[in-house]
């Protein structure tokens, strides 16, 4: 009886002493805590939910004191400013889109040198190596339209044959460049 006593001990010691012992004596430890604390606790009360946080939002901005973005609202937005002598956004614009309709039938080198004189560095390098053959529309049907957002930052909607061209310009001194080409087909 002693040895299999003997073996018994031996073999409990032995896999308390491993890993495995010892993560299911931390088990046991933080099973027991969290049931005596359950016990300790109460009954819970179902219509509590998880939190007592507020059931209305908590407002941290007043509401009167305006837009902090970015961009201006469009209704507090500045007119544009020109430098004297230079083209203004809505003469840009119509310049810059019949220079990029101009790009079917032009080398895609042609087509960049018109295009660049009224365009940013950035727009540059994004239209370099654009096809000119690819550009969707043919003619302009209506008029320039500012969505003036500051007075160095405006849209300009071109309205096309088959869809709509939106430039964004900067004017950051005053003299307005084309930042943004984007197309959208009807």
């Amino acid at each position: 009886m002693t040895a299999v006593r003997r073996a018994l001990e031996f073999l409990f010691t032995r896999v308390l002493r491993s890993r495995l012992g010892v993560a299911l004596v931390i088990a046991v430890l933080v099973f027991g805590v969290l049931g005596a604390a359950r016990l300790i606790s109460g009954p819970v009360d179902p219509t509590a939910g998880l939190s007592n946080r507020p059931r209305e939002p908590i407002s941290t901005v007043d509401p009167e004191a305006g837009d902090d973005g970015l961009l201006a609202s469009p209704t507090a937005a500045a007119s544009p400013k020109t430098r004297p002598g230079e083209p203004t956004p809505e003469q840009l614009a119509a310049r810059f889109t019949t220079a990029w309709l101009s790009g079917p039938g032009s080398s895609g080198a042609d087509w960049l040198a018109r295009l660049e004189p009224m365009s940013t560095p950035a727009l540059t390098e994004k239209l370099t190596g654009a096809d000119p053959e690819r550009v969707p529309a043919q003619r302009v049907t209506g008029q320039v339209t500012l969505r003036p957002r500051t007075e160095s930052f405006v849209q300009a909607l071109i309205p096309l044959d088959n869809g709509q061209l939106r430039l964004d310009l900067v004017a950051p001194d005053g003299r307005w460049l084309v930042d943004a080409v984007d197309w959208e087909r009807q």
